[in-house]
């Protein structure tokens, strides 16, 4: 191959990160340094250049990350059940269903494939998506029924009685870093021959915050903090008339989030199945998350009138739901025995022991009588 075939090749695999690194130099030099948050924001949804935007994702052995739906049916059934479990507690009758970042859709279908098996509730149930990314969103509905429903914020939903669904969302909001020193300071980003870091004393919001959880950083401690998520339950907590929020996600509270093993902070890139923390590297290329301060929608989801009843990890949660026997189930018509055997201890130490162990399940509700 010749250098001009080479130069191409590496340039096509390069041109988004340079479009969008590019851009962000420029608006740096024109406007002054930006904060990390807003830095986020564009390398993960930048219209166009983002990686949620701009097709350079990939969920799966190929892509940069897997999630619990793209590895099994059995994950969306067990989710199924629980809100089988939810629409019975509710009394039956009109149930809606409320996922955000549905993403490729899988979760979606597989729950959708399951309670068609309950007429009753299949004929009374609204599925609702909302979907930030376009391509996604495109992805997705020619995946699914066309029975499903696609808004841009709940707001559009008008009023729900049934469960707010979430599986790996939160992670992905676009957080502000900052750090403790003789007071909190906030990380901005600049742009000298070279992306680079400098602090600013942090805004009031960023310190209420942490004065309405009770946290105290240490000194040099650094840390995330996700003001969208709080927007987010708020948001929740107000179109939700009746019934439950069901949030899975990586993280914590804040009693175990903010312990010394963590004081430079959670953020991580994922590239290709590889984590790194080379923020400034593969912009738009790779995905960005930190881990949830499940306190934080815990406090806020309370404020605004939700109530939690439920905090546990994924392993148990999908214990308690059946999912050793589901997974049987699932294998039973496996003529090789020995290869449904090493398919099922994949699954459940994935499932159970390692996303199981790491992600959290917590479950709010609203109007319903404990």
């Amino acid at each position: 191959m010749g250098n001009k075939a080479l130069f191409t090749n590496w340039f096509q695999e390069r041109g988004n990160e340079m479009h969008l690194s590019m851009r962000i130099a420029d608006q740096i030099r024109q406007d002054g340094p930006i904060c990390f948050r807003d830095f986020m924001e564009m390398c993960l949804y930048d219209a166009g250049s983002g990686y949620y935007t701009s097709g350079c994702n990939g969920i799966g052995i190929r892509g940069d990350f897997y999630t619990s739906p793209t590895l099994t049916p059995i994950f969306g059934v067990l989710i199924a059940k629980k809100l089988e479990k939810m629409w019975r507690k509710m009394g039956g009758g009109l149930f809606t269903v409320v996922e955000y970042g549905a993403g490729t859709g899988h979760l979606c279908g597989d729950i959708l494939a399951y309670l068609a098996q309950n007429k009753k509730m299949s004929g009374s149930l609204r599925y609702c998506i909302i979907e930030k990314s376009p391509l996604m969103r495109n992805y997705a509905k020619r995946q699914l029924p066309a029975m499903v429903e696609w808004y841009n914020c709940i707001s559009e939903i008008g009023e729900i009685n049934g469960c707010v669904l979430s599986n790996e969302l939160i992670d992905n909001f676009a957080v502000h870093r900052v750090v403790m020193q003789g007071e909190l300071m906030e990380v901005y980003i600049d742009y000298q021959e070279g992306f680079t870091e400098v602090l600013r004393p942090a805004g009031p919001e960023l310190k209420v915050y942490l004065d309405e959880l009770g946290i105290t950083l240490p000194m040099g401690y650094a840390t995330e903090i996700n003001l969208e998520a709080v927007t987010w339950i708020k948001a929740v907590a107000e179109a939700l008339k009746k019934g439950y929020v069901l949030t899975i996600d990586y993280g914590h509270k804040s009693n175990e989030l903010y312990q010394m093993n963590r004081r430079q902070g959670t953020l991580l890139c994922y590239y290709r199945h590889s984590v790194n923390d080379s923020f400034y590297e593969h912009m738009g290329e790779q995905d960005m998350t930190s881990h949830v301060n499940f306190s934080a929608l815990s406090h806020w989801g309370a404020i605004n009138g939700l109530t939690e009843i439920s905090f546990t990890d994924q392993g148990s949660f999908l214990n308690s739901l059946g999912f050793r026997e589901q997974l049987m189930e699932a294998l039973s018509g496996e003529e090789n025995v020995i290869l449904a055997a090493q398919k099922a201890a994949r699954l459940s130490h994935t499932l159970l022991l390692d996303m199981g162990s790491r992600y959290k399940v917590l479950i709010q509700q609203k109007g319903m009588i404990l």
